[in-house]
């Protein structure tokens, strides 16, 4: 057990090797034992009067009969690999607000405060040398403003995505459709190991899981929770990267697309983002980082360490959302006194997570 794991860590990853167990039955597990320990010696009647289905159930049953919790624990230590839950402190604060958010997470490096302020970006494996240009200096004007790019470390965009923020001395984080052990593509082994010197390589799956078909979409909806917007730098229609931004859209993520030459393939997809309205267009990285009120993240970044959230001020976000609310709506809805919900905005405006858009009207700024 490292330091910062909790004793409950290996019956997550544990829980997680069962066929079938995705969030919703850990949460039932959950909500019924009061702990995975719990549920990991309860009979399999009991895991069926929890509320899972007899099949599950039976999966958890034979899984038990072939595996030991500390003992995935003590392989993913060998392999060098970290487990991190949905309870850990260190699991990304954007991802737990996703729906369909993964129980576990396995790490090569590690999550910072600063991957607070991530912008992921995607496109196609077939770049063009424009795409190329584009996803460049996008990324490197990124990480040079302090925001850790996130992309799937695929051949094209997303490769090039991750070289550029390297190069520019910035964070970055890769989801892999594969475990962090096994990394998909072959090719990009190197550039993983660079990645997780430098921020994060992360995948659901435990290693030596074989990589499916719908591993790839499934690591795009990580990809797009782990991130306040996502950039489309090129792609077609039938391009992954859509699929990401429209996980991103469900996840009320703000979609931005760089356009192309209406004559390319590579540009219709971004360019039909744009022209359907799903997505806003990006010239410039400053595009990206005026939108989402990310401009001076190396002074909000020390500002939040300083001063550290209060609970209240969760609260005042959780009931601002991207329209504006008058101030008056916000005392109402979070049953403070109006004094106190005029102080709690206040510090949030200067943490650059709210912003005024109107005489007394605030809305979330990220």
């Amino acid at each position: 057990m490292t330091a910062d794991s909790s004793p409950l860590t290996p019956y997550y990853v544990a829980f997680q090797r069962v066929p079938g167990m995705g969030r919703h039955r850990f949460e039932l597990l959950e909500a019924a034992f009061g702990s995975l320990s719990a549920a990991w010696s309860a009979p399999e009647t009991g895991l069926i009067a929890a509320g899972l289905d007899a099949k599950t159930a039976a999966a958890v049953e034979q899984t038990r009969r072939s595996l030991s919790p500390g003992g995935e624990w003590e392989r993913l230590q060998r392999l060098g690999v970290r487990a991190v839950t949905w309870h850990d402190a260190e699991y990304p604060r954007l991802l737990k607000e996703c729906f369909d958010r993964p129980p576990v997470l396995y790490l090569r490096g590690a999550f910072a405060p600063e991957d607070e302020f991530s912008i992921a970006v995607v496109g196609t494996r077939a770049m063009t040398p424009y795409g190329r240009a584009v996803t460049e200096q996008l990324c490197e004007e990124l990480a040079a403003a302090g925001v850790t790019v996130v992309s799937g470390l695929a051949r094209g965009v997303d490769g090039a995505a991750h070289r550029a923020a390297l190069r520019q001395g910035g964070r970055t984080v890769a989801v892999l459709p594969s475990p962090v052990t096994e990394v998909y593509p072959p090719v990009h082994r190197q550039l993983a190991d660079q990645v997780a010197e430098h921020g994060a390589v992360v995948s659901e799956y435990y290693p030596g899981e074989r990589l499916r078909r719908e591993s790839f979409w499934r690591r795009n909806r990580i990809v797009a929770g782990l991130s306040l917007g996502i950039v489309v730098t090129e792609g077609d229609d039938a391009s992954g990267a859509l699929i990401t931004a429209r996980q991103a859209l469900e996840e009320n993520r703000e979609v931005f697309a760089v356009p192309g030459s209406i004559f390319s393939p590579g540009s219709r997809g971004t360019n039909g983002l744009i022209q359907r309205g799903e997505a806003k267009l990006v010239v410039h990285a400053e595009d990206v980082l005026s939108e989402l009120n990310l401009s001076s993240v190396p002074q909000q970044l020390a500002l939040e360490q300083a001063l550290p959230a209060e609970a209240d001020e969760s609260y005042v976000l959780q009931c601002l959302g991207s329209e504006p609310q008058h101030i008056d709506e916000v005392t109402r809805r979070t049953g403070f006194e109006p004094a106190r919900v005029s102080a709690l905005i206040a510090m949030l405006e200067l943490r650059g997570a709210v912003r005024a858009v109107g005489p007394m009207s605030y809305a979330r700024a990220r």
